[in-house]
């Protein structure tokens, strides 16, 4: 047995993580982007979004706000809902029917407001879903002809409230009346989370319960074979 068969094991270990890491698809991202993207105030956005100068993709957070605002069954008020009706096959959950309501909103820190781009809001909107879970059979008006009246289907509603606080994502810009507004650029999706980051990140996961374990273990271990065949190695070099 030589070093170089616990770094080659190591190296296969961490190509697994990285692979499971990635099975998360766009929740690998944004998950990524809430841990990684650098801060500013509202008040650095805004002045990002007049300067004419190269974009950058921030971090801001502060509280929801809408002139106007619509309820929910609860009559609490909000500004953006997303309703899906989804059907499990084969290769998971397939979307039915995607059903947006908005209206235009910001987010506020002391005095300063930037508006927030909700038509780009997609897998970047992070919140606690509400979700309904049945048969085809208990709502056959709304699924296709010929849909297993056995299959499942859920109801999944992603709701944002005036009166939550937000950590928002995006590229500082101006719209079409010259106001400053958070966007999807760079190649980057426009996020939104009303959660604290470690519980939207517990969000993102959600679907793939056991994956992140077995991504940090697979990494874990990769880490230390790689670290032991070095440091063996190192010691035969040495001897």
């Amino acid at each position: 047995m030589t070093p170089l068969l616990p770094i080659l094991a190591g190296l296969i270990a961490v190509a697994i993580g990285v692979a499971l890491l990635r099975s998360f698809g766009p929740s690998y991202r944004v998950g990524r982007l809430l841990a990684s993207t650098p801060g500013v105030t509202i008040a650095q956005a805004i002045a990002l979004a007049g300067s004419g100068g190269s974009p950058r993709y921030v971090r801001v957070a502060g509280r929801i706000d809408a002139e106007v605002d619509f309820e929910d069954d609860a009559h609490r008020p909000l500004v953006f809902r997303r309703t899906r009706l989804e059907v499990r096959d084969r290769s998971g959950w397939r979307e039915l029917d995607d059903r947006r309501e908005a209206v235009p909103f910001q987010v506020n820190e002391d005095l300063d407001s930037i508006g927030v781009d909700h038509d780009a809001l997609d897998a970047g909107l992070v919140v606690l879903p509400r979700e309904s879970v049945g048969t085809a059979a208990d709502v056959p008006d709304l699924v296709p002809a010929g849909t297993d009246p056995a299959a499942t289907v859920r109801l999944r509603v992603q709701q944002v409230s005036s009166v939550e606080h937000a950590i928002v994502l995006g590229v500082p810009t101006l719209d079409a009346q010259g106001s400053a507004v958070l966007a999807a650029g760079l190649g980057r999706p426009l996020v939104l989370t009303t959660l604290q980051t470690d519980e939207a990140m517990r969000v993102l996961a959600a679907e793939h319960a056991r994956r992140p374990l077995a991504a940090a273990l697979a990494l874990s271990i990769g880490l230390i074979l790689i670290t032991t065949g070095l440091a063996w190695a190192g010691i035969e070099a040495v001897l």
